[in-house]
This record gives structure tokens, sequence and C-alpha cells, in this order.
């Protein structure tokens, strides 16, 4: 069973406070998320986060296929970090721990996401070629989304 992880960092030039607005919000996760996706909320993000909260997503990942998404937040610490997990869609295990820093200037975000891909051998085989990549330009978009939104920090 392999395990990936993917590891993002980055400084924005806002305070704690507005960063932690923005992002625990699951509503702002589609601003930041490429429209190829077609990702649309279904359920669950009508209040503010909190731990056991579930979340229902319509993605369109891979040849324009809806795939339902359910996440659950597992772990909240308010301005500080906040973890969901997957409980049905397209991975055979999805962790995804956000941290946030406040930095001198801004704050740091840092995602860490570890994944197994489904189909044993077959999902290793696929995973260099299209989800690992795929991952990286979901990620990669939303750096600079991010830079739109916020600006960039100057440090």
């Amino acid at each position: 069973m392999k395990i990936y992880t993917l590891h993002t960092k980055q400084n924005l030039p806002i305070s704690l406070e507005e960063a932690w607005h923005f992002l625990s919000d699951p509503k702002n996760l589609k601003t930041i998320t490429p429209d190829y996706m077609g990702f649309n909320i279904l359920s669950g993000a009508d209040r503010e986060m909190y731990p056991g909260q579930i979340i229902q997503y319509i993605v369109t990942p891979v040849l324009g296929i809806p795939t339902k998404w359910v996440t659950e937040i597992t772990h909240v610490v308010d301005r500080k970090y906040f973890v969901d997990e997957q409980r049905f869609g397209p991975y055979a295990l999805w962790h995804h721990k956000h941290f946030l820093k406040e930095i001198p200037g801004g704050v740091e975000m840092e995602d860490i996401v570890d994944y197994k891909i489904p189909l044993g051998i077959i999902g290793q085989m696929v995973h260099p070629i299209l989800v690992k990549p795929k991952l990286k330009e979901i990620f990669d978009y939303r750096q600079k989304k991010l830079i739109e939104l916020f600006g960039e920090y100057k440090g």
C-alpha cells in the first residue's frame, strides 16, 4: 500500500484573522479551485467549520465525469489548523491538514495532504502520469488565485 504526500507552503500579506476567516469557510473552496473541476458544494457548508462537519461536493476531475466527494472536518483549532478527511470519493485515502502561522508581515499557510490511489498497482502506475500532476496543477492554481485575491507577500 503506497501512501503519497503533497506538501505546499505559501506566504500571504494578510492577518492571521483574515486568512483563517477565508480558508476555514468551505464556501471559499470553489473560489480557489479551477473552473474545469466543476466544483459544486451540495451540502454541509452552511455554518462555521467545526469537528464532525460533513461536506458533500460534486467535482469533475477527469474527463468531465462528475464524482461525488464527501469530506469530514475532523479537527479544528481556531486560527491554527484544521483537518479534512475524505469519507467517500475518488481516493482510497485523503487526509488534508491545513496549518496557519503568523509571520512578520503576514501569514504562512501550509498544506499537507496524505493520499492513496485506489486500484492497487494500476493506481500506482497512473499516479505519476495523471494524479500527481493534476494535484500539483490544482494547488498551483490555488496559490495563484490567493495572490490575486490578497496580493503577493514581500516579506
